[in-house]
């Protein structure tokens, strides 16, 4: 028989009466994510999604990458598939696991019995197929405590199954359960993260950058693009908002207070983010503000620029350090193309001494002679619409 995944259910077990919602939300999520490598069966059974190639033709190895990085698992296998005897699964030990344990100092067999019609208990199947092994693999010493190498068999309602030990899953929820949001990305190290671990929470996201060309050139547009491909190996295919920016922050320079730079532009960004987000059916905003990062993320500079707004906005990294953001970065692989010299919009116009503890009657007075309206108008008309995918060409 063909080698399967077995993908373990996380928190998604605990859902009670709302669980078959998440789960079918997790199978659509792992069919979708199949499709470029082939024909898959997927099902899920026992709080486990099984993943089956359906012909030879089928992209395993391909298949297996994208699995690993699909939310709602939070931990999966290659198996074997055989026969409910014990002669068919020594032969599947040996046949799949036999080269790991040549190469293992000890072993043990662990086994799980879901089919408890099946004559023996757990232990005594572990008890079986190990003594087996050991009499085939003298080398291999038999280790019940802290082996080197464990054999893991299931028996299950379709079959039994053997495999190596699981690797971690990406934990979370299936992509789509917690709702839609628009993620405010930006050509940093934290942007991404916060669409990253909105995503592991369930949500779809959707991404808005601004564009202010010449003072920011292509490479930084591209970077963007390239960062939002990176987080779709997680969140799945993303659609990024790209949005003209120039006449807004030239209009704030030469209408409005230094100090008052950055924070009249934030809440530009955000009155903008939220117009396109309701449109497209977003029902929030992210955003990767950190608490006192800088001068416009201490708590009077986010009052004043989440005034804007009326529909929640997610700041999933603003209790962290820096390191911890920088850690996660590196993990999901977008910290490298995240410290590309490339320049963003944030950096356009910077005050040399921003206001730290503004009021927001100070604000609305600093940008009352900005004509708001007119100037949102005019950047919501040619927003440029790019779909990415994981599989896509990387775009640097």
């Amino acid at each position: 028989m063909n080698e399967i995944f077995l993908m373990k259910l996380g928190e998604v077990v605990l859902k009670g009466a709302n669980k078959r919602q998440f789960e079918n939300k997790l199978r659509q999520n792992v069919r979708r994510r199949m499709k470029p490598f082939g024909n898959f069966d997927v099902y899920i059974m026992q709080s486990t999604v099984y993943v089956e190639p359906e012909d030879e033709e089928a992209d395993v190895e391909g298949a297996w990458e994208a699995c690993r990085s699909i939310f709602g698992v939070v931990s999966l296998c290659r198996c074997r598939p055989c026969e409910k005897n014990l002669d068919a699964i020594y032969n599947a030990v040996e046949a799949y696991l036999g080269e790991d344990l040549d190469c293992a100092r000890s072993f043990k067999v662990e086994s799980k019995r879901s089919d408890k019609q099946f004559p023996l208990t757990s232990i005594a199947i572990s008890q079986e197929i190990g003594g087996r092994l050991a009499e085939a693999h003298p080398d291999c010493l038999v280790d019940v405590h802290h082996p080197e190498y464990t054999v893991y068999v299931e028996i299950r309602d379709l079959a039994a199954y053997v495999h190596g030990p699981a690797e971690p899953g990406a934990g979370g929820l299936p992509t789509g359960v917690g709702g839609r949001a628009m993620c405010l990305l930006s050509g940093g190290i934290d942007s991404p993260v916060a669409a990253y671990m909105m995503a592991k929470r369930g949500m779809e996201i959707e991404s808005i950058h601004f564009f202010s060309y010449p003072y920011t050139s292509q490479l930084a547009k591209d970077k963007v693009l390239e960062l939002a491909r990176l987080v779709t190996r997680y969140s799945g295919r993303m659609t990024v908002n790209v949005v003209g920016f120039t006449e807004i922050q030239e209009a704030i320079r030469d209408n409005c207070p230094e100090e008052f730079f950055t924070l009249i532009m934030r809440r530009f960004m955000m009155e903008i983010a939220q117009r396109i987000a309701k449109q497209d059916g977003c029902g929030a905003l992210i955003t990767g503000e950190n608490l006192g990062q800088v001068a416009s993320q201490t708590m009077e500079a986010m009052t004043v620029t989440g005034a804007v707004v009326d529909i929640p906005v997610f700041m999933p990294l603003v209790g962290m350090d820096k390191e911890e953001i920088v850690t996660i970065a590196r993990r999901i692989g977008t910290l490298e193309t995240s410290i590309l010299p490339y320049e963003d919009c944030c950096t356009v116009f910077t005050p040399k001494h921003p206001k730290t503890k503004p009021t927001l009657g100070q604000v609305l007075h600093a940008e009352s002679r900005l004509d708001r309206e007119s100037l949102i108008a005019r950047a919501l008309e040619n927003v440029e619409k790019i779909t990415v995918r994981y599989q896509d060409e990387p775009g640097l």
